[in-house]
């Protein structure tokens, strides 16, 4: 399993997700498995609704690989991928 820690701060939620020897991992995939999403679904439309940013822009692609460094921002959440 993968390790995520979702830790508070002040505010906006941080946390880490750990790749552990995968290439990357999807966009939408990742907000589900944080729970930042419901579902699928509902992580598509947090992407096509703009509010998804990938290491400070907006990030339209849905399955977008997310790789170690970046860093997704969405709503009060801000998660590190390493």
């Amino acid at each position: 399993m993968h390790n995520q820690k979702s830790p508070s701060l002040g505010g906006v939620r941080g946390g880490l997700y750990e790749l552990k020897g995968e290439e990357y991992i999807e966009l939408i995939k990742l907000l589900k498995i944080m729970r930042i999403s419901e579902s699928g679904g509902q992580a598509k439309m947090m992407v096509d609704d703009g509010i998804v940013f990938r290491n400070g822009e907006p990030e339209l692609r849905k399955r977008a690989k997310l790789r170690s460094g970046d860093v997704i921002e969405v709503m009060e959440y801000k998660i590190r991928i390493e």
